[in-house]
This record gives structure tokens, sequence and C-alpha cells, in this order.
């Protein structure tokens, strides 16, 4: 039974590729390994074969490690539905709500059911990785704390820090981390590591050793910035980060509207990895009508980021482009918002609500969420998603999971662009509406590989830039 926690200097650290990483290359081993994050605060999430809901990122971690995905590697999860309220998820089901006074103090169920899973993992697998959440350094929280220091306290677990050198500071950051915890804290700490760094490593070299002098933490490697790697993201800091640069003349350019309240953002990640086409994460009216097509992701706050959307001038941008056959997509709350009628008495109170109505149907909002794995087609390609919402539209079924009038679209279904046949499909008669000369290429790899393949490039790079034994070491001692 052994253990180790990832926990990061700040939020977008790179916890979650750093625990995916670490779990690939321990389960090249022979080792039966498991993800494991306490609790995660995240509007990107993803169903389990099971029926339970998760962070995206532990789903990744746990085929990572090659294990099913469900409810055990992430048994809090909240989702955030303003700045005051999120929205929790307990062992893959919906648990009500905490508000923000109760943070730090009304989250005791919640960390014992956190606890129980650990406990459930260490008993059935050779090591657990653990990701932390934040900051261990958010000493504000401490008292509450049961997915950082709180966790590696109560069950003795190793930690790991874990410093993204690209955003500055790093340095001050690890050695403010350490000084920042209490001693009893403090003494878990085991190393550090860089991540993100670009340039020769052994510019770092004075710098490392200071902090391994003041702290008596080693490093245990510099991971580089890796190109063309990307892990599905936690937290809206990661949405949008899909390789830029300028569109070609023969791309397909298109734009994600960023809402206040994105949830489920990973959907644009097929779109983004497809060779050639283009995608920008955007507020912009005028972006939104230059662009090829048009996205409304999805929405944890559907009636709220309808009306921003309306504020920002964007429900005329889209009801332009769909009045004259532009590409138009909504998926899930973004759909939801497309359709004529709203009626939520639920997620935000408002009752009934004018949608932008350029779909047909209506949508009521149930206190009741609906959890499923839903599988269908679309023109021969066959199609399948996952669902994740209250509101249920009473759609036509001309698109999967929802409708269709022309180039205007939308889909209750989150994940379907994941399914290579059809995303091609959709996109060459998206291409051909909007008047673009892209076509998908004949060679391009399929969006599964492609992300096994980046998993087995992070276990690479883990292998040749960290000392993956020492990391085992540290796990086996424990906190001791």
């Amino acid at each position: 039974m052994a253990g180790l926690l990832i926990a990061g200097t700040s939020s977008d650290a790179g916890k979650s590729l750093i625990t995916a990483a670490v779990c690939r290359a321990i389960a090249r081993r022979g080792l039966r390994v498991a993800p494991f994050k306490a609790q995660n605060m995240s509007n990107n999430s993803m169903v389990c074969r099971d029926g339970s809901e998760i962070g995206r990122a532990q789903y990744l971690q746990a085929q990572a490690a090659g294990v099913e995905p469900s409810s055990i590697h992430n048994p809090v999860l909240l989702k955030p539905g303003s700045d005051r309220r999120a929205f929790v998820v307990l062992r893959g089901q919906p648990a009500g709500e905490l508000r923000a006074g109760e943070y730090a103090t009304g989250r005791r169920h919640l960390a014992e059911a956190a606890f129980a899973c650990y406990e459930e993992l260490q008993a059935t697998h050779d090591i657990v990785v653990a990701e932390g959440a934040g900051s261990p350094a958010e000493i504000n929280l401490r008292a509450g704390d049961y997915v950082n220091m709180g966790l590696a306290r109560r069950f003795g677990i190793p930690v790991v820090l874990v410093g993204d050198i690209d955003r500055g500071g790093v340095l001050a950051a690890l050695y403010g981390t350490w000084a920042l915890l209490e001693p009893e804290d403090r003494s878990l700490l085991r190393a550090y590591l860089i991540n993100k760094f670009r340039g020769d490593a052994s510019v770092l070299e004075p710098g490392l050793a200071e902090i391994t002098r003041r702290t008596s933490m080693p490093s245990v490697g510099v991971v580089p910035w890796l190109d063309d790697v990307w892990i599905d993201a936690e937290d809206a800091l990661s949405v949008g980060r899909w390789g830029g640069g300028a569109p070609g003349a023969d791309s397909l350019r298109v734009a994600v509207v960023r809402f206040p309240r994105t949830s489920n953002a990973t959907d644009v990640d097929a779109l983004a990895a497809e060779p050639g086409v283009h995608v920008q994460v955007t507020t912009d009216p005028q972006v939104c009508d230059a662009a090829d097509l048009v996205v409304l992701p999805g929405s944890r706050a559907t009636v709220s980021d309808l009306m921003w959307l309306r504020s920002r001038g964007l429900d005329e941008v889209v009801r332009t482009r769909t009045a004259t056959g532009r590409p138009v997509l909504g998926i899930c709350g973004g759909y939801q918002m497309m359709v004529a009628a709203i009626s939520d008495a639920h997620e935000s109170g408002a009752g009934d609500v004018d949608g932008l109505g350029v779909l047909p149907g209506s949508v009521e909002f149930f206190a009741a969420k609906t959890l499923g794995r839903p599988v269908g087609s679309w023109r021969g390609s066959e199609v399948e998603g996952y669902e994740i919402h209250h509101g249920v539209v009473s759609d036509d079924g001309s698109f999967p999971g929802g409708s269709a009038m022309g180039a205007t679209y939308g889909t209750i279904w989150h994940g379907i662009f994941e399914c290579d046949d059809f995303r091609r499909a959709w996109l060459s008669q998206v291409a051909a509406d909007a008047g673009s000369p892209w076509r998908p290429s004949e060679n391009a790899e399929g969006f599964a590989s492609r992300r096994e393949r980046m998993l087995d490039e992070l276990a690479d790079a883990i292998t040749e830039h960290v000392d993956v034994d020492l990391l085992l070491q540290f796990a086996t001692e424990g906190g001791s």
C-alpha cells in the first residue's frame, strides 16, 4: 500500500498532466496504479460507464493508469454555478449545493467520503497517485482541507510539489509554499519538480541547489515544455490553449464563445485537433461574425450566460448567421439557449425565459440530473457521447442528441466530436455551407489514437527527465 500526492504551487501548474504521466510511467512497470483526486472544482466533467460523473482530468488519468474510470477516482466534484455557490457531485451523483461561507467548514461529510475512497483504492492497488487542488499554501482553507495536506496528513502520504516555470516566479513559489506550511505539514514535503521549462536546464541549477539547501527538498527533475501535448483541463485557465497562430488560407475558422460559466469546453478539443481547423476562444462579436463556424459551448448557468450573451450583442450575431445559412453549433447549455423557450425553476430559478429561437423546441429544467452514455448516428456515421444536464430539450432528433435546421445545429450530447468519421463528415458539411476550401486530411490521426500517443509521450518525458525510481521510493516509504 503506497501513495504519492502531486501538489502544485498554484492552479494550472501542471498537476493533472504530471499525475497522468506518472500513472502511465508506473503502469508500464507492471504495477497496479490508480489516480485519485479527493475533491475537484471543475465544470469540465465526464460520465463513466457506470453512470457516475467525475472530472475530465481524472477520467483521462484513469485511462493513463489502465483502469476503468469511476467515481472512486474523484469522489467529490464541485461545479461552480456562480462566484458564491457550487453544485456538489458526491460519488458521481448530485448532492446539493455548497455556499461560499461553507467552503472551509461545511465539508466534513465530503471529506469522510473521500477518505473512504482513498482507503479502498489503497487496498486494491500497489500505488495510488493522488492529485492535489490549487495549492497547499492556501492556508486560509487549511482547517477544512482534505485534498492537499489534509489528505497527506490523514494517510501519511509523501508530497511532491510541482512548479510552473513558464508563468515566472517558480523559485519563490516553491520556497513560499514550503515556508507557509505548518511544521507537521512541511514534514511531508519530499521533493519538487519544475514543469514547462524552455531552454537549457543547467541554467536552473544554482537556483535549484539553493531551494534544496533552504528546504531540504531535492529536485526530482525538470520537465520540458511539451509542444502539441495537452490534457483535459480542469479550470478556465486552460481553456483555449490549442496552439494558435494565424489561420491559413485553407483553414476552417471556428470561433468558440467564452461564457462566464463555460462547462465541458473539452468538447472543442477534437475540433482543434483536426488538421487545418483553427479554433479561437472569444467574446468578440466581430470575431464570431467573421468565423466559418460559431460554437456556443456548454454552460453551468444557462440562463445567466444567455443574459450575458445578449449583453455582448452576440445574440444578434447568432441570429444573423442562422438567418443567412452560416454555420452555428450549440452544445448542451449552448443548445438550450438556441431554442424558443426556456423554463427554469431549478438551475437559476428564473422561471420562463425567451431563448434565441433559432432552433425548434423548448427546454425545461428539472431537479433530477440526466447522466448517460447515448449512442446514435448521422448520415451513416456512428456517434457516441455523454449527457450531463438538468435541462431537457424537446428536440426533433434531426441531429445526434438534438436538432438541425439548415446550417444551424444543436446537441445536448457532449463528446460527439471525438468520433472521427462523424467529426470529419460534419466538418465537411460545415465547410461547404461556409464556402470554405477546407477538407479533412486523408491521413489524419484519429482522436483516441492521438490521445493515447500523447499519454505515452508524457510518460516518455517523465521517464527521461524525472527520477521515477525516487518517486516510487518516496511512495513506498510513506510520510514517515
